[in-house]
């Protein structure tokens, strides 16, 4: 588990590369798709934590012109993220979208406390940052990406990152702009789908940049409160030339409130039996 790859980001103590073991658990080879959450949603009448507030963040390059110059509220230092009013699960770009043509596609604007909610709901939970990589893994150990150390193989493209410049341009050699389906491109070896890019994925850890320092070599978790949820696998916005934590190695993490247009989640089985 984790890196010593130069590519790594030190603050986010992806390293150092150490063995663990993790006791046998069953993962969903996909993440939560927008007909999933609906279905909770249906079921229980569950509001969104960005529901609640009445907003959440978009990506500006999901915006149309008019709604760029509509919602001019930016993160400090990172201007590519509006504060959207009525974006949600259900409208990712805010009023006037809609998933109804995304509903294979992973649900986001959903933050920790709603992906938890959901997991209460399926009797599944979120799995560990370990349970995580070795699955995205694949079984190949010590490689870069959940195929192997190219990022493009032959020119192949296998997952949804970012082409061209970014923020600016994206080429979308990949196909896609913005999210794709959830199973979209080959799985891993483990049959996983979209560990690399896509979207963001929620984990029950709370992050430290200390976590493979301090947490135990069976089945490693963090549950010492930090302020913020660990999450892994990168997503469409992720780009060399800022953030290429599409690896599997790569970690990140935000406030368990924290709902955003890249952001979901996968669930781990409660009971195999």
């Amino acid at each position: 588990m984790g890196t010593d790859d130069a590519e790594g980001f030190v603050g986010d103590g992806e390293g150092p590369r150490r063995v663990v073991r993790c006791a046998d658990y069953a993962i969903s080879p996909r993440a939560v798709s927008n007909a999933e959450f609906a279905r909770f949603v249906e079921a229980t009448g569950y509001r969104t934590e960005a529901e609640r507030a009445g907003w959440s963040f978009v990506f500006a390059g999901m915006l149309s012109e008019a709604d760029r110059k509509k919602f001019t509220r930016v993160v400090a230092d990172i201007p590519w993220w509006r504060r959207v009013d009525g974006a949600t699960w259900s409208a990712p770009e805010g009023p006037g979208s809609t998933v109804g043509h995304r509903l294979d596609h992973p649900v986001v604007h959903v933050s920790w406390n709603d992906a938890a909610a959901y997991c209460r709901w399926s009797h599944t939970r979120l799995p560990t940052e370990a349970e995580w990589e070795f699955a995205a893994r694949g079984g190949l150990d010590g490689r870069r990406y959940a195929w192997g150390d190219e990022l493009t193989p032959g020119g192949e493209h296998r997952c949804n990152i970012w082409q061209g410049r970014f923020p600016d341009h994206d080429t979308m050699d990949d196909g896609y702009a913005g999210t794709a389906p959830v199973d979209a491109f080959e799985p891993n070896g483990y049959g996983l789908y979209n560990v690399c890019g896509n979207v963001w994925e929620w984990c029950v850890d709370w992050f430290s940049p200390n976590y493979h320092l301090v947490t135990r070599a069976i089945d490693p978790v963090y549950l010492v409160p930090t302020g913020s949820r660990a999450m892994r696998g990168g997503s469409f916005l992720c780009h060399r030339s800022y953030c290429n934590r599409y690896r599997v190695a790569a970690r990140s993490h935000n406030t368990p409130d924290s709902s955003t247009s890249h952001t979901g989640f996968r669930v781990v089985a409660v009971n195999m039996k």
